[in-house]
């Protein structure tokens, strides 16, 4: 099986450690946020990886090169001309995940112990297009999910904007952990081009096809999106 780590983003949450540096290569007890999730999906028996690359890319390459991908065959996706963002990210990379299996994508800035194995088992059982790990967590956006954890549509808490993809009644709100598992049909079906967030592909698919929350809650879980969030991290994950 292989998997995808977005790596290419402009981490501008994240200054002044990104003013010279990708957000990727940001160090939580010794290890890289790159290093800790290329050695999460090891535990999975995942070691053919992707990982795309825009701002500082020569040091991810770098690092990659240096640590002999940390024990894992590491693709690079050149993404130095334009950051596509998730979506576009990983259209980009279609021929780069091409093979007779699922694939799993997450993001370089995100720690968690999700049992990529139960979310897997989870996607076979639902026969889903995509699924995804979801939380119980507060966040200022949030998928929301029928009775059955089935995509609907989704809400920002901040603003009370709402997409919606399927009317239904008593939709509730789930927070995103950025683990995926996709069927390859999706790269035929993905709607949109250039620039685009998953977010979107999901919501433009969700009405014709199964895409599904796997609720992990209770697992550990952050984001390092910030500077003071490292220090968080370093209690969760040694």
């Amino acid at each position: 099986m292989k998997a995808m780590i977005f790596a290419a983003g402009l981490g501008t949450r994240f200054k002044p450690w990104t003013d010279s540096h990708p957000k990727a290569l940001a160090i939580v007890n010794s290890k890289s946020l790159l290093q800790r999730n290329i050695e999460y999906l090891q535990q999975y028996g995942i070691r053919e990886v992707v990982v795309n690359v825009h701002h500082f890319a020569d040091q991810i390459i770098e690092a990659i090169e240096k640590n002999k991908g940390w024990g894992s065959n590491i693709i690079i996706s050149d993404e130095s001309d334009e950051v596509l963002e998730t979506g576009g990210g990983l259209l980009k990379a279609r021929r780069l995940l091409k093979s007779n299996e699922p694939f799993i994508t997450l993001n370089a800035d995100i720690l968690t112990d999700l049992p990529i194995d139960q979310l897997l088992a989870f996607h076979d059982l639902k026969n889903a297009l995509i699924s995804f790990g979801v939380t119980n967590r507060k966040s200022s956006r949030c998928f929301l999910l029928d009775a059955e954890n089935r995509l609907c549509g989704w809400e920002n808490n901040l603003t009370g904007e709402k997409k919606i993809s399927i009317d239904k009644e008593n939709l509730h709100q789930m927070a995103y952990s950025c683990v995926s598992v996709f069927d390859q049909e999706v790269f035929d079906l993905i709607p949109q081009r250039g620039k685009f967030s998953l977010t979107d592909t999901y919501l433009s698919l969700a009405a014709d096809h199964l895409i599904y929350g796997y609720n992990c809650s209770g697992g550990k879980f952050i984001d390092v999106g910030k500077p003071e969030s490292v220090i968080v991290a370093e209690k969760m994950f040694v």
